[in-house]
């Protein structure tokens, strides 16, 4: 895939911290600004599901605690879907005002703010405006992660979003698999174990901090890509294009998949009689799945012109996961756990799509925000619906079928979606 953009040059000399100036006008981009960039990018994506694993592991002391019904448990799991929809849609502008660098800097202070504050609301309505806050952070670095990636990496789009998708896995499976045993060491208390989150992205902000720029200004500023990036036309409509909105479906399906087993798959293995410690690595097993394959799937995916093959590999793994969660929860809990997992990859996949669907950096930020945040907006009513018919059967039965028969039109949609064309071509024609 050939992914090099094209830019004029300014005349005059252009001086940048994260480069340095060279003859025609451009700045190059200084190696420890590069390497200082995919240190950015890797403990910005380990922070990017914390917030919602570790929540999935004490859901149930969550719930004990707030005084919460299994409908409004429900609500909880959907609102990461409800703000990477509200907040994504916002990235490409604010990143055009103030720089992706600074954005995504911003959105890891505002996970830490929210991670830390919510346990200690003392409310469901405090808990859940904390939880907000703290995806809000996630919701635009979601969408700028592709953008950086194309703008910085363009020969590279393959591996670095394997690189980074990876380190999301890792991430997200770390917090599912150590978040009972941190609670337990700090003497069972729920708010310590979740807040102790906090730590891990207060971290992650010191990296983009020299990123930070003054309004307006790009932390690529004076390189090529960056010079080509401004000069790109700004008439893409991505509502009329096809393949926009057949990756916005396939990234709603895939995300309602992910958060309904984020959310509630470690309590159907503790309704099946499962421990709550072997449910938290159940559910570290389906989420550890992603690091090795997110990082092979991108890059396996960058070299095919169609993507479809992939795409019904991993719906069948989830079709037999969830046939395996029907009929034998506890007795086959492992395989169907490293089912869920491979097809839950579908993520990395889409965004490896985003990158491959669009020509220009300009379009893989519009594209990026339309297909998360219009998949996000599709994904809310999942996880709610798992909660209600949870509370309203008494079992697991009909949310399991709902799961599985959501995957058949994950399926076709991906397929659609994984066509060898771009949005820029779609809006030529």
């Amino acid at each position: 895939m050939t992914c090099e953009e094209t830019g004029t040059a300014t005349a005059a000399p252009i001086r940048s911290s994260a480069g340095t100036e060279t003859e025609g006008g451009t700045a190059a981009p200084r190696a420890w600004t590069m390497r200082l960039l995919v240190v950015g990018i890797v403990l910005a994506a380990l922070n990017l599901r914390p917030a919602v694993t570790s929540l999935g592991a004490l859901l149930e002391e969550v719930r004990d605690g707030l005084g919460m019904s299994g409908s409004v448990a429900g609500l909880l799991t959907s609102v990461p879907s409800l703000c990477f929809a509200v907040f994504g849609v916002m990235a490409p502008r604010l990143a055009r005002r103030f720089g992706p660098g600074a954005v995504v800097c911003a959105g890891m202070a505002a996970i830490t703010a929210g991670l830390v504050i919510r346990p200690y609301a003392g409310s469901t309505a405090g808990f859940l405006a904390a939880s907000a806050l703290a995806l809000m952070g996630i919701a635009v670095s979601n969408v700028l992660m592709p953008v950086i990636v194309k703008r910085w990496f363009p020969d590279r789009v393959g591996s670095m979003t394997g690189l980074y998708s990876m380190a999301l896995a890792v991430g997200t499976s770390s917090a599912a698999a150590v978040t009972v045993p941190v609670t337990d060491s700090l003497g069972g208390n729920w708010q310590s174990g979740l807040a102790v989150w906090g730590a891990l992205s207060a971290v992650a902000v010191l990296p983009w901090l020299p990123f930070v720029r003054a309004r307006g200004a790009d932390p690529a500023a004076g390189s090529p890509a960056a010079v080509g990036a401004q000069s790109e036309p700004d008439g893409l409509r991505m509502v009329r294009s096809r393949t926009a909105w057949a990756l916005a479906a396939f990234f709603g399906l895939q995300s309602t998949a992910a958060y309904i087993t984020m959310g509630w798959m470690a309590q159907i293995f503790r309704d099946a009689g499962v421990p709550a410690g072997t449910a938290g690595v159940l559910l570290a097993v389906t989420m550890v799945m992603g690091v090795p394959l997110a990082f092979v799937i991108p890059r396996l995916a960058s070299r095919l012109p169609q993507q479809g093959p992939i795409v019904v590999v991993l719906g069948v793994c989830g079709l037999a996961g969830y046939a395996g969660l029907y009929l034998a929860p506890a007795g086959g809990a492992w395989a169907w756990a490293l089912l869920l997992g491979v097809s839950n990859c579908a993520f990395p996949l889409a965004l490896t799509m985003v990158g491959m669907r669009a020509r220009t950096s300009a379009g893989v930020a519009k594209l990026s925000a339309f297909a998360q945040s219009t998949g996000y907006l599709l994904s809310i009513p999942g996880p709610l619906l798992v909660g209600v018919l949870y509370q309203h059967s008494g079992g697991w039965g009909l949310p399991i079928a709902l799961m599985a028969g959501l995957m058949i039109p994950q399926i076709a949609v991906g397929i659609l979606a994984g066509r060898n064309r771009t949005v820029e071509d779609e809006a030529a024609r």
